[in-house]
């Protein structure tokens, strides 16, 4: 005879299969969850029931209800060692109390006690959700009254967590699945975008863009700005540059204002040739994806780079050479420089305006690159000429085209320099370097450091940087100084020296003693020993043409040094 409790037996199995197909379905996990706690309530028919996961953090928390009646239920957390869901989960079996206010069998939670109380929670049934060999959480039956909890009804729901374990198993890797879609997705757009951009920046280069060109349309597609700087970078930017050479990478720095500056270092091997500069004002730090398409556009700027320094050095080099062949076959232009200079669309019978460059802070060869640009723009020649930096130019206005230049000059150097121009006449080139050479000289030998000027402006000093006045000035050395210059060279003193020092230190005779590093009795012995030479008491007399004298022997001597060719810095 069939026993009373079978056809309720079979209702629950049946119950139970409909439920664990219900539950294989695919879904959202808080959809799944939400399923498995409403299926058990109507499988299990307690006042309420509840799911509960083990967070990150170790603490219980209700992630699913049914039948509940407070609102902060599922908002409540407790530690994953405390209470029945503590039992539960450690010993990975189910576990019930008749009364869950007054069980001295489990560790009690304040907080959860709270919730006891306004839910009117007595009786407590708790089954694991064990996943993979790990108890992830628990499943609860509760009733409002106190009662025993069935052999039956313990083995059916844990039977129906089981099920639900698979299920919150299977919930949590579609999730996975389609969170990894969904990045495999953005990431692949991320790549076609950063591929596109990266053809786009290789069809500017083939176009014949500029650099300029390459940083604009990296600005258009990434956003914000985007700058080159040449190998001199930035002050407050050198620490980043140098971050960025170092590891080969882009290099991050975030201002106080918020804006991000992504950087990345321009090298073709060893050389190192700029840093590309990203400037954006969003919020949060730039995508990987943006920063390693910035990486590859300093490969293609690194080969633009080259190139156009490669056609810059090939035409110096072309104009140094020109302007070369011009100076040494002047006066006079020959056929083949008239042909090479029509083919760089020069006017070589214009060319008359000759500018020599000096400075202390730049050697002749980055002084002649330098000129370079200006000859391009003037349709002029330029390069490095028996060492001196040295550019033709037309110039209808002979000083205000080299006051210009000294001024382009002295702005890029950042540094004092000294340029000096001499119009050439009847194409004799030679000649104006020559005196603007030795002019320059002159400048610097008295005292000037950073000036811009044409001979004209110190005619006063011709005799001594004009070659073919030289024997004008052997004639006035010869009647000014002649008698003292004659006194050393036989007995090998320095009276000239002693007078030179003497006037500079304005007659002064303790401080020129200092200077000349004499006792002062000595001191006055060779002055008076300079008047016996000269034969007259120069310091009494009209003494000016002995100064001037001394003055241009000095300069003379300056000028005679400076005028040997000068190495080059390579």
């Amino acid at each position: 005879m069939t026993s009373a409790a079978e056809p309720r037996r079979q209702r629950e199995l049946a119950s139970l299969y409909a439920t664990v197909k219900s539950l294989t379905a695919l879904g959202e996990l808080d959809q799944v969850l939400q399923s498995i706690v409403h299926h058990a309530h109507d499988l299990i028919g307690t006042d309420f029931t509840y799911l509960s996961l083990v967070g990150a953090d170790g603490r219980l928390s209700a992630r699913a209800s049914e039948g509940t009646i407070s609102a902060g239920f599922l908002a409540a957390t407790i530690p994953a060692t405390v209470g029945l869901g503590g039992k539960v989960l450690a010993s990975k079996s189910p576990h019930w109390v008749r009364d869950y206010a007054t069980s001295t069998l489990i560790q009690h939670d304040p907080d959860f006690d709270r919730l006891v109380v306004t839910e009117e929670l007595v009786a407590l049934l708790g089954v694991p959700l064990v996943v993979r060999g790990e108890a992830v959480g628990a499943l609860f039956a509760a009733d409002r009254s106190e009662r025993s909890f069935q052999a039956e009804e313990i083995a059916l729901l844990n039977a129906f967590a089981d099920h639900a374990a698979v299920a919150l198993d299977n919930a949590r890797l579609y999730e996975a699945s389609r969170t990894a879609l969904r990045e495999l997705r953005v990431a692949y757009r991320k790549i076609e975008r950063a591929q596109a951009i990266h053809e786009a920046l290789t069809g500017v280069v083939l176009g014949g863009g500029t650099p300029a060109d390459v940083a604009q349309h990296l600005a258009d597609q990434l956003g914000g700005s985007v700058t080159l700087l040449d190998r001199a970078a930035e002050i407050d930017l050198a620490g980043v540059v140098e971050d960025a050479r170092r590891s080969g990478r882009c290099a991050v720095s975030v201002r106080p204002d918020g804006t991000t500056r992504s950087v990345a270092a321009v090298q073709a091997g060893d050389s190192y040739l700029g840093a590309l500069v990203w400037r954006r004002t969003a919020a949060g730090l730039p995508d990987d994806t943006d920063l390693r398409t910035l990486e590859r556009a300093t490969h293609i700027l690194g080969l633009l780079i080259l190139k156009e320094r490669a056609v810059a050095e090939a035409g110096e080099r072309l104009s140094g050479e020109l302007l070369t062949e011009l100076m040494v076959g002047s006066p006079g232009i020959g056929p083949a420089q008239r042909a090479r200079a029509r083919a760089r669309d020069i006017d070589v019978d214009g060319l008359d305006l000759v500018l020599v460059a000096d400075s202390p802070a730049a050697p002749p060869a980055d002084l002649a690159r330098h000129l370079h640009d200006i000859a391009r723009e003037r349709a002029g020649l330029a390069g490095e000429h028996l060492g001196r930096a040295t550019m033709i130019l037309p110039g209808a206005v002979d000083e205000a085209t080299v006051t210009e230049v000294h001024k382009r000059l002295r702005r890029t150097l950042g540094a004092a320099v000294i340029v000096v121009g001499e119009r050439a006449g009847g194409h004799d080139w030679a000649r104006a370097f020559s005196l603007a050479g030795r002019c320059a000289a002159v400048l610097r030998a008295l005292g000037h450091t950073d000036v811009g000027a044409t001979t004209r402006e110190h005619a006063l000093y011709a005799m001594v940087f004009d070659p073919e006045r030289a024997g004008e000035l052997e004639r006035f050395l010869a009647g000014s100084i002649g008698p003292l210059l004659e006194y050393d060279r036989r007995r090998g003193t320095d009276l000239v020296g002693t007078l030179t020092a003497y006037y500079g230190h304005r007659a002064n005779v303790a401080a020129t003693a200092r200077a000349v590093h004499l006792h002062v009795n000595t001191l006055l012995k060779r002055l008076d020993r300079a008047g016996t030479v000269l034969g007259f008491d120069w310091r009494h007399e009209n003494d000016l043409e002995l100064r001037l004298g001394l003055r241009l022997h000095q300069l003379r001597s300056a000028v005679s040094s400076s005028s040997a060719p000068r190495r080059t810095s390579r």
